[in-house]
C-alpha cells in the first residue's frame, strides 16, 4: 500500500518534468521574465534597469556576465552592510560556503528560501520521479537513506545569517517527512569529520539502509570503515540496498571500487548535478549517465562557447542556440540572487531533444600550458583505458604541467593514489599517453616527436596520501575536493612538499 501511494506521488511529480520537456525554450523564456519582474526594484535591478529588459537579447546586452569576484561587492552589502533587497526581493539568511577545487578562502553563495523550496527541493523530488519512472519496482523509500554531507556553523558575519556547505543547508531546512527517511540531523551536521564517521557507522549498522546520497569519494571512506568494523559484506548488512544518488565529483574513477565493495548486480547508481548555486541536472535514463537539464525551477541558463572563455565580455548562447558535441561554460540566473553568474563548470550537450548533457570539467580545471587543451573529460576517459589495460583502480588523482627546463621539454605530472596497483606502471603510463592522443588531437599534436610534450610522468602515491593531506589543511568532507587538473603546479607542489615531510 505505501509503495503504491508513493509511486502515485512520483507519477504526479513527473508531470512537472513532462511539462518542460514539451516546451523547453518557452519554459526558459517565462523563467527569465519571472526573475526580472521579481528583482526589478532591487539594488541590482535598478542599477541595470531590469524594467526596460523585454527579451533575452536585451538581457545579454544590458547585464554583464558576473564572476565571483565581480559579484562579491553585492554580497558585501548583505554580509557586511546588513542591507537586503540587493540581489533578490526577499531576505538572504543563508550562504553556502563553496571552496570549489582551490585552497582559497570559501566563496559565499547566497541561498534564499525560494531557491531552496522552488529549486533544490523541487528538483530533488523530480529526481526521485525520474528514477521512479525508470525503476517502477523501486522500494528505497520504505527504508532509510544514508546521507553524508557537510557541517553547519553559525557565521559571525551578520546577525541571523547562517553558513555551511550546501548539503548542510539543505539538511537543516528539510521538511519533516524528508527528515524521517534520512540520517538524523544531529549526526549529519556534526562538524568534526572523524566524529561524524563514527556516529554514521553506529547508526547505519542498526537500520534498514536502502539508499545513499553524497559525494562518491567521501562516502567510499565511510563504507570501507563500516565493512571493516562489521566484517560483513554490505549487501548482507543491508539486503534492501537499492540506489546511490551521487554528485559533486565524477563517478568514473570510483565506479569499479563501488561495484567491488557492493557486489550487488541490481544496485543502481544515479548521477545528479546539485551544486552550491543550484540543482541543474539529473540522470534521465538507466541506460546512460547523461543528465537532463532541469528547466522549471527558476533558473535561467546561458552558455559560453569555449572560444569565449576568459573574454572580458564573453558572448553567450541561450538554450535554443546550443549544439551537441561542443564544450560550454554555464552561466546561470536564479531566484537565489545570482545574475548571469558563471559558476565555473563546463558541459557538453549530447542531445537537444530532450536537453541532455554531461559535465566535462571546470573552466579553471584544465591543463593548457603547451596548447594541449586537456580537460577532465579527456583525462578520465584516458585513465579508464589505462586502468582496463593494467587491472588498476584509482582512488584519487591530480595532474599538473611540468614546465620547460634547460634540458627538457614540457610534460604532465600525474600524482595517482591507486586503490589497486596497475600490473605494470610503465604500461599504465604508455596506455594513458596513447589514450590521451586518441581523445584529444591537440595533445596528440603537441606530443609529436616529443617536441613540446614529453611522455607523462606518473607517480604512484601511498594509499591515504590525499586524505592525510586534506586532513592536514582542514579540508575533509563536504564540498572539499581534490583538483583533478591544474594549469599551474601549486596544488601538486603542496602535495609533494607534504610527502617530503612525512
Amino acid at each position: 500500500m505505501i509503495a503504491r501511494i508513493f509511486h502515485k506521488y512520483l507519477d504526479f511529480k513527473y508531470r512537472e518534468v513532462d511539462a518542460f520537456l514539451t516546451k523547453p525554450v518557452e519554459t526558459q523564456e517565462k523563467t527569465l521574465k519571472f526573475l526580472l519582474d521579481r528583482a526589478a526594484d532591487t539594488f541590482i535591478g535598478n542599477e541595470y534597469d531590469f524594467r526596460s529588459i523585454k527579451n533575452k537579447d536585451d538581457f545579454r546586452r544590458k547585464v554583464p556576465v558576473f564572476s565571483y569576484e565581480t559579484l562579491r561587492p553585492y554580497l558585501d552589502k548583505i554580509l557586511i552592510d546588513k542591507q537586503q533587497n540587493v540581489l533578490w526581493d526577499k531576505p538572504v539568511k543563508w550562504f553556502a560556503m563553496s571552496s570549489g577545487t582551490t585552497e582559497d578562502k570559501s566563496k559565499y553563495i547566497p541561498v534564499t528560501a525560494e531557491s531552496l523550496t522552488k529549486g533544490h527541493y523541487k528538483c530533488g523530488e523530480q529526481m526521485l520521479a525520474i528514477y521512479g519512472k525508470e525503476n517502477p519496482n523501486a522500494r528505497f523509500f520504505l527504508g532509510k537513506t544514508l546521507v553524508l554531507g557537510g557541517s553547519q556553523q553559525i557565521n559571525s558575519i551578520g546577525d541571523g545569517i547562517y553558513t555551511g556547505d550546501i548539503s548542510a543547508i539543505l539538511t537543516k531546512n528539510l521538511l519533516l517527512w524528508a527528515r524521517r527517511s534520512r540520517t538524523p540531523q544531529d549526526i549529519t551536521l556534526l562538524p568534526d569529520w572523524e566524529q561524524k564517521l563514527r556516529a554514521l557507522t553506529d547508526y547505519s549498522v542498526k537500520h534498514d539502509i536502502r539508499a545513499f546520497m553524497g559525494v562518491p569519494s567521501w562516502l567510499l571512506i565511510l563504507l570501507k570503515k563500516i565493512k571493516e568494523e562489521t566484517g560483513k559484506e554490505l549487501p548482507d548488512l543491508w539486503p534492501n540496498l537499492e540506489v546511490f544518488f551521487h554528485g559533486g565529483v565524477s563517478f568514473t574513477p570510483f565506479e569499479d571500487q563501488y561495484k567491488k565493495i557492493i557486489p550487488k548486480p541490481d544496485m543502481n547508481y544515479w548521477e545528479t548535478y546539485n551544486a552550491s548555486e543550484g540543482f541543474f541536472g539529473v540522470q534521465y535514463s538507466s541506460s546512460s549517465k547523461d543528465m537532463l537539464l532541469m528547466l522549471n525551477h527558476n533558473t535561467y541558463y546561458e552558455f559560453i562557447p569555449m572560444s569565449e572563455w576568459g573574454a572580458e565580455n564573453p558572448r553567450t548562447l541561450t538554450l535554443d542556440e546550443v549544439q551537441t558535441g561542443q564544450n560550454y561554460a554555464i552561466v546561470i540566473t536564479t531566484n537565489g540572487g545570482l545574475w548571469r553568474y558563471m559558476i565555473g563548470d563546463t558541459v557538453e550537450f549530447t542531445s537537444t531533444s530532450p536537453y541532455l548533457f554531461k559535465i566535462t570539467g571546470r573552466t579553471k580545471s584544465f591543463i593548457n600550458a603547451f596548447g594541449e587543451e586537456l580537460i577532465i573529460d579527456n583525462a578520465e576517459r584516458a585513465l579508464l583505458e589505462a586502468c582496463l589495460q593494467t587491472g588498476a583502480q584509482i582512488a584519487e588523482y591530480t595532474a599538473a604541467p611540468v614546465y620547460f627546463g634547460d634540458n627538457n621539454a614540457g610534460a604532465h605530472e600525474w600524482l595517482i593514489e591507486f586503490e589497486k596497483d596497475p600490473s605494470d606502471l610503465e604500461l599504465f603510463t604508455d596506455t594513458l599517453d596513447n589514450a590521451l592522443k586518441k581523445v584529444n588531437s591537440d595533445y596528440e599534436a603537441k606530443r609529436s616527436y616529443n617536441l613540446s610534450l614529453q611522455r607523462p610522468k606518473v607517480r604512484a602515491l601511498v594509499k591515504g596520501t590525499f586524505y592525510k593531506y586534506q586532513e592536514s589543511v582542514n579540508r575533509l568532507g563536504g564540498q572539499n575536493k581534490v583538483p583533478r587538473l591544474s594549469n599551474n603546479r601549486d596544488y601538486v607542489e603542496r602535495i609533494l612538499s607534504f610527502l617530503d615531510k612525512q
